[in-house]
């Protein structure tokens, strides 16, 4: 079920609003367990085969995290850490055989010259969000810093359906203390209208934005990728890093405004990251959960930067090649870690050496020297293979250029209308690097207004027109086809 379709607009979501007030007024116990049972039915609307798996994963780490954290408490520490690995070892046997187990095979097989055929293991959606989360929940259960939480509230903080399929990555101590606060389960008018401006703003990035500008990306990686002109490269390269910008940013918005009606908050986990002024201040602001977890699960424990340079550096190359890694089994994603890995290197280097100078021209100097290496790396993040997106990069670097290339340069559409795309660009831009995001656009102070203007009446109004808006881009979406977030194949 998509989150820009009428199935959950019109029937899921106000069907889960009712029953979790209706059943919070009774037993807030019965509200989570509802909430639950509504999230494990939204996932199963995609395909209810995978339902087994994702409660088989759930019941597995809640009952070795229990384990884990008595043995801690009674001082059996080897023991503990016995049960730790054998949670970590099956959550990531299950993560690597249905999402590199046949990138694995092809591997072997290049090496040893075997024959190989791929075993077509379609994977199951949202298992690198809920693998990663829990993860993190059975670290922290061995460092002592989980709470005994019921079963449910467990349940609910890795099903929860606004997260589920492409994220935040949660952390237990920032959801499941919400699950069990009263004020979360008290319906709010004024928390509706907030959370609807949030819904509605990422329903229309998704809708108009990503998906409007998206029809320029697949002549370019997937059609023409080596036959293309400069131009037509750039406005490919550049097309992709606009849509997976909206696109991603339209579901963290939607998640977030989603939960927000539940009064429940989640992470924030996107920035304006186009805006960040060096490669650091990307990771800061680009799927921030991710790199969260990649910071406190991966980076720190493998030493940081408390071993000396080089180690540091070796570490921020490993953490990224695996986050890379992270978003699929193909190479392609491999290199993309490995460059951004790079870039941090070489920022936090020119860190050491110039120090932490700012001015307004080196902000402005790093903010498009920053822009122009995600730019690069985003070609191998969309294209399906190396060699593909080597084409595009030699195209985007000048190429060769024949003819009928030099003609499309000077204006002559060969594979899409560049005057078209290029005001789409414009369009998109203008909107990244001089609009407010949501979360400056609607903070507290907004949302305070639109709790009084409720008071006085106005929030009724307001709440119908989003509402219209809201049923016209879903009935746009759905003229188009509905379309799937892109971090869903993640």
């Amino acid at each position: 079920m998509l989150f820009n379709s009428f199935p959950f607009f019109l029937v899921f979501l106000p069907l889960a609003l009712l029953g979790y007030f209706l059943l919070s007024k009774y037993s807030l116990r019965l509200s989570i367990i509802f909430l639950l049972l509504a999230s494990l039915a939204f996932y199963s609307y995609w395909d209810v085969a995978y339902l087994p798996l994702l409660l088989l994963s759930i019941c597995c780490n809640f009952t070795i995290g229990r384990v884990v954290s008595k043995r801690q408490e009674t001082g059996r520490k080897r023991e503990a850490k016995r049960w730790l690995w054998a949670g970590l070892a099956f959550n990531l046997l299950l993560l690597v055989f249905f999402k590199y187990f046949d990138f694995v095979i092809s591997i072997v097989a290049t090496l040893t010259g075997a024959p190989f055929q791929p075993l077509g293991i379609t994977l199951p959606i949202g298992i690198s969000f809920f693998t990663f989360t829990q993860i993190a929940y059975l670290v922290d259960c061995h460092a002592g810093k989980v709470k005994d939480y019921q079963p449910e509230s467990y349940g609910l903080f890795v099903t929860y359906f606004p997260h589920l399929i492409a994220g935040p990555i949660l952390h237990h101590k920032e959801m499941m203390p919400q699950f069990v606060q009263a004020e979360s389960h008290v319906f709010s008018r004024g928390r509706l209208i907030v959370g609807l401006s949030f819904f509605t703003i990422g329903l229309f990035k998704k809708v108009i934005l990503a998906d409007g500008i998206a029809r320029y990306v697949a002549p370019v990686f997937d059609l023409h990728h080596a036959h293309l002109s400069m131009l037509e490269a750039w406005a490919g390269a550049l097309a992709y890093t606009f849509q997976l910008y909206f696109d991603f940013s339209a579901y963290c918005d939607m998640a977030y405004g989603l939960s927000y009606m539940f009064g429940i908050i989640l992470p924030i986990n996107f920035f304006s990251p186009y805006k960040a002024t060096s490669i650091i201040d990307f990771w800061r602001r680009w799927h921030i959960t991710l790199s969260n977890f990649l910071r406190d699960y991966l980076y720190i424990p493998l030493g940081g930067n408390r071993k000396g340079g080089f180690l540091r550096y070796r570490n921020l190359l490993i953490t990224m090649l695996l986050g890379g890694l992270w978003h699929g089994a193909n190479w392609t994603f491999v290199v993309w870690g490995g460059l951004h890995g790079l870039y941090l290197i070489v920022n936090h280097a020119l860190r050491h050496l110039l120090g932490e100078r700012s001015n307004l021209a080196l902000r402005a100097g790093g903010a498009l020297a920053t822009f122009f290496a995600v730019v690069l790396a985003w070609v191998f993040f969309r294209a399906s293979s190396v060699d593909v997106a080597l084409d595009v990069l030699q195209a985007m670097g000048g190429g060769t250029l024949t003819p009928a290339m030099q003609e499309s340069m000077l204006g002559v559409n060969r594979i899409m209308q560049l005057s078209s795309c290029l005001w789409w660009l414009g369009v998109c831009a203008a909107i990244v690097f001089c609009m407010p995001n949501v979360y400056e656009l609607l903070g507290r102070g907004l949302r305070l207004s639109a709790e009084q203007r409720l008071e006085s009446g106005r929030g009724n109004i307001l709440l119908g027109g989003m509402l219209m808006l809201c049923l016209l881009l879903l009935a746009i979406s759905e003229t188009r086809g509905v379309s799937e977030f892109l971090y869903f194949n993640f």
